[in-house]
């Protein structure tokens, strides 16, 4: 049985988590559910986003599925919730593939992967100032970038061995250069995996222009935040995009898009993207059978383009897309 902490979120994250677990307990696998409470609606009852109690709970499971949360602007005491959990889960690996979809809009024979470090850089939380001055602290160690640019590098090694590691080092020389010369040294275990580098500003242009040049890219957490979106625009939007937020001993798992109140409770969100981060989930679980499953059925519905939410140019429900995956994945399962 596989033990799993289940934490919708705020706005959509409600909708689509649901979903994603539906289509879990449809492939027959023996699962333990656990709810657990976290977000800015949690917060404003409990005046913490991830309450002490919320972590036991999910310290008690093997991986977390969370669907989104909202963070206001211009709320001074509020900590993002999902940064919170990173932080606090150690999940310092953050894998965010792109991949070419049947979608319009989907650039063709994209198949890339956004491997960004997910504990410190711009997101450490360090901020001060007065009124007229504010500083926001970029840490950048040794330690993390090393640990990222590992996973990177083994990830590409199961992949087409091709590595791009992306800074700002000719303008932020002291920490884009400390995680440039790690991901360097990092390197030469790894002497099959073809290394390059560019700029973010270059990077960008080229997700944009030619996404395919692109096998795994390792950067830094705000980058790779900026990156990973641009990435799920090109094949299709962020509807469409998982990701995995990955430890030494846990998994966290998660749509890339946010809690999007101004479609929350409409019943039209699109629930592909925490469905695939719940394959993700089944993949780092060792069920990669089914994984494959989940993806080619997910693949199947988007090809056939008759149940599709409306930001894909449909008119559906989320449960009647969610319905229509289980359909196919029920009939490959018994082909």
């Amino acid at each position: 049985m596989y033990k799993v902490a289940v934490a919708p979120g705020d706005g959509i994250g409600q909708e689509v988590i649901p979903e994603a677990v539906r289509v879990l307990e449809s492939t027959g696998l023996s699962f333990s559910f656990t709810p657990v409470e976290v977000g800015y609606e949690t917060w404003k009852k409990t005046g913490e986003p991830v309450p002490e109690s919320s972590l036991e709970l999910i310290r008690g499971n093997k991986v977390l599925l969370f669907g989104a949360t909202t963070t206001p602007v211009g709320v001074q005491n509020y900590s993002s919730a999902i940064l919170t959990l990173r932080k606090k889960l150690n999940v310092y690996a953050n894998i965010r593939p792109a991949k070419s979809l049947p979608v319009k809009n989907s650039k063709p024979n994209v198949d890339l992967v956004v491997v960004r470090e997910n504990t410190e850089g711009m997101y450490s939380g360090i901020e001060y100032g007065s009124n007229d001055t504010a500083f926001t602290m970029r840490v950048i160690t040794r330690k993390a970038s090393e640990r990222i640019a590992r996973k990177a590098f083994e990830l590409a090694e199961t992949r087409e061995k091709r590595l791009c590691i992306v800074t700002k080092a000719n303008i932020m020389r002291a920490t884009c250069g400390l995680f440039r010369d790690s991901c360097h040294m990092v390197a030469n275990e790894y002497p099959e995996v073809s290394v390059s580098e560019q700029f973010i500003d270059v990077a960008a242009m080229n997700i944009v222009m030619r996404p395919q040049m692109f096998d795994v890219i390792v950067t830094s957490n705000l980058f790779g935040d900026i990156l990973s979106d641009a990435a799920a625009g090109a094949v299709g939007g962020l509807g469409l995009a998982p990701s995995a937020n990955i430890g030494e001993d846990f998994g966290l798992f998660e749509p890339v898009h946010g809690s999007a109140p101004d479609i929350a409770g409409k019943g039209i969100a699109n629930p592909v993207a925490a469905i695939l981060s719940s394959s993700m989930m089944l993949e780092y679980l060792g069920e990669k059978k089914w994984a494959n499953s989940i993806d080619n059925s997910v693949y199947a519905v988007l090809e056939e383009a008759k149940v599709l939410t409306p930001d894909l140019g449909g008119r559906s429900k989320t449960t009647d897309v969610t319905d229509r995956i289980i359909e196919k994945l029920d009939a490959s399962a018994h082909a």
